[in-house]
C-alpha cells in the first residue's frame, strides 16, 4: 500500500531562522494524525516569508516529491511580507475560493480581525494547496471546517482517497 504524502510548509522567517520554535507546522501534522486514518507521512518545511522560495517549494512539493495534499501555514496577513496567497495564485492552475472564504467565516466567530486573513486554496496538477492562518488555535477551528470537504477533492483531482477517522471528523463523499 502506498502512503499519501502531505506537504506542511510553515512560511516564517522568525521560525526559518531558528529564533523560535515552528508550533503552527506542528499543529497540522497533530490534527492530520487524529483526521486522517490511511498510511501518510508528512514532508514538512519551514521557510522564510519569501515569495520565490515559497513558489519553489510549493512546486517541489507538489511536482518533484508528489504531495496530495499541502497545507501552508503564516504568511496570510496583511502585512508586507506575508505573500503566501500570492505564492498559492502564482503556481496553482484552478483556484478553490471557498476554502478561505468558510475559514474566515470560521474565524469570525473567535477574532473581528479574521476578515485581515487572506487563506486561500488551490490546485497545482493532482495537488490540492490549502493557505492556513499562522496560530495553532486558528489552524485547528480551520481545518475543522475544511476538512470534510478534502478526501472527496483529492479523489476529484487526482484519485488520491484518503480515509478519515470518523470518531474525530466526518467528512462528506455523495453516494455511489
Amino acid at each position: 500500500m502506498n502512503s499519501l504524502k502531505i506537504g506542511i510548509l510553515t512560511v516564517s522567517d522568525r521560525a526559518s531562522k531558528g529564533i523560535y520554535e515552528d508550533i503552527s507546522g506542528k499543529e497540522i501534522i497533530n490534527v492530520l494524525n487524529e483526521y486522517v486514518s490511511s498510511v501518510w507521512e508528512s514532508v514538512y518545511e519551514v521557510i522564510p516569508d519569501e515569495q520565490h522560495i515559497i513558489e519553489e517549494r510549493l512546486i517541489t512539493l507538489s511536482d518533484t516529491k508528489e504531495c496530495c495534499l499541502i497545507f501552508t501555514t503564516g504568511g496570510t496577513g496583511p502585512a508586507p511580507r506575508d505573500v503566501t496567497p500570492e505564492a498559492t495564485e502564482e503556481v496553482c492552475y484552478k483556484m478553490m475560493p471557498g476554502f478561505g472564504e468558510l475559514m474566515r467565516q470560521e474565524s469570525l466567530k473567535y477574532v473581528p480581525t479574521a476578515i485581515l486573513s487572506r487563506q486561500t486554496a488551490g490546485i497545482r496538477n493532482k495537488t490540492l494547496i490549502i493557505n492556513l492562518p499562522g496560530k495553532p488555535k486558528s489552524i485547528r477551528e480551520c481545518m475543522q471546517v475544511v476538512f470534510p470537504a478534502i478526501p472527496y477533492c483529492l479523489e476529484l483531482i487526482g484519485e488520491h482517497t484518503m480515509d478519515t477517522n470518523d470518531e474525530n471528523i466526518k467528512v462528506f463523499r455523495p453516494k455511489k
